[in-house]
């Protein structure tokens, strides 16, 4: 198995050493390998872990803390994915896929409300180009 220093994830993810850190201390990785150094060691999975969590966080434009609660709920769908998956009786199947509905609701209710501000911040600059084209048309007149 390849372990990379945080150097070489620092580079990789664009981040730097100190966020890499702290992103480690607030939970959205978790703790890597260290060398009886104390000097941290990550893992490929580590570093697409990251970048997922960049990914996420540029599309949706979460804040960290919506991170931390978009990632648990995506955590508890896989654990609900495999829960469904070792299930038998049709009843139990039947409850755990509504568990699952319930989770997947919940997304995606933080991403329409993270859209709902999105749309408001548009409409305001439109609002503010519609006001400086006619102030530019009356200059013009």
């Amino acid at each position: 198995m390849n372990l990379l220093k945080i150097e070489e994830v620092a580079r990789r993810t664009g981040l730097t050493k100190r966020t890499i850190r702290y992103y480690e201390e607030i939970g959205l990785i978790a703790a890597p390998e260290r060398t009886q150094g104390n000097i941290r060691l990550y893992t490929e999975e580590d570093v697409e872990r990251i970048q997922s969590i960049l990914l996420i966080k540029e599309v949706l434009g979460f804040s960290l803390q919506e991170l931390q609660q978009y990632l648990s709920y995506q955590e508890l769908l896989d654990q609900q994915k495999l829960e469904y998956r070792s299930l038998e009786d049709r009843e139990e199947r039947k409850h755990k896929l509504n568990e699952i509905l319930a989770v997947i609701r919940k997304e995606q209710a933080m991403i329409e409300a993270k859209l709902a501000r999105m749309e408001q911040f548009r409409r305001e600059l439109n609002g503010y180009e519609t006001r400086v084209l006619n102030g530019l048309k009356q200059l013009e007149e």
